[in-house]
């Protein structure tokens, strides 16, 4: 269980406040791009900035975004990269056995499964790793990293669940449809789509559109490859 960090008179608090700024800037990070890593809402980290909050259990996920540790963030240290509690002190963050165990490398293809329909280039697990908090990623899949994947789409298909530039969580360890009007990544005739699919009765399934000008397609035998649900949308705002 991730310790709470409480602290104990208003220095403390001051200096927590002005290290998260300090540390926020370095990472060119506002809050709310604090926030949005960390998985928590902007007032939380406004909160803490301002003192006004006298304690976090969040205080090691936010830590780690900023790449540094809870010991310098509440003044137990001086040095950003290292840690003032002992080796065993499960306060200590700074071992990349705890980070790693904190945040999670997804890759970022460089391809867009296109919501309209584009073709499928073949998925790369090499490319770009972008880190994410690990509770973040668990409130959606407790799949592992290797089967994640990010990927914007394009095309309005999908309007209004999903927008042109929205960026989609696909856990590519999902790979067989079994509950209707899901939202899943998918070749269908050497075409690369995100869709909705609805098994039918006749052993076909339903491809399936939000935008409700695009008509509904069936695909039969083999005409489908199921590359992964779509667990999360990632929203520009």
């Amino acid at each position: 269980m991730a310790q709470n960090y409480s602290f104990a008179n208003n220095d403390r608090q001051m200096i927590l406040g002005d290290r998260l700024k300090e540390r926020m800037e370095a990472c060119g990070l506002s809050q709310q791009g604090l926030a949005d890593k960390v998985g928590v809402k902007q007032p939380t980290i406004n909160r803490l900035i301002k003192g006004g909050q006298s304690g976090s259990k969040h205080l090691h996920r936010i830590a780690a975004v900023l790449h540094t540790t809870p010991d310098y963030l509440i003044g137990e240290s001086d040095d950003p990269d290292q840690a003032g509690a002992s080796p065993g002190d499960p306060r200590n963050n700074s071992s990349p056995q705890r980070e790693q165990a904190q945040m999670l490398q997804i890759p970022v293809l460089d391809m867009a499964y296109g919501m309209g329909g584009t073709y499928l280039e073949e998925i790369d697990p090499e490319t770009t790793l972008e880190p994410f908090p690990l509770s973040f990623i668990r409130r959606y899949t407790k799949a592992k990293a290797e089967y994640l994947a990010l990927v914007e789409g394009i095309g309005d298909s999908m309007e209004p669940t999903i927008g042109s530039n929205d960026q989609m969580l696909i856990d590519r360890s999902f790979d067989t449809v079994r509950v209707a009007d899901q939202i899943w990544a998918f070749s269908f005739g050497g075409v690369g789509m995100v869709k909705r699919l609805r098994p039918r009765p006749d052993g076909s399934i339903a491809i399936l559109s939000d935008n409700p000008s695009v008509p509904e397609d069936r695909a039969v035998d083999d005409e489908l490859f199921v590359i992964g649900r779509v667990v999360a949308i990632v929203r520009k705002v």
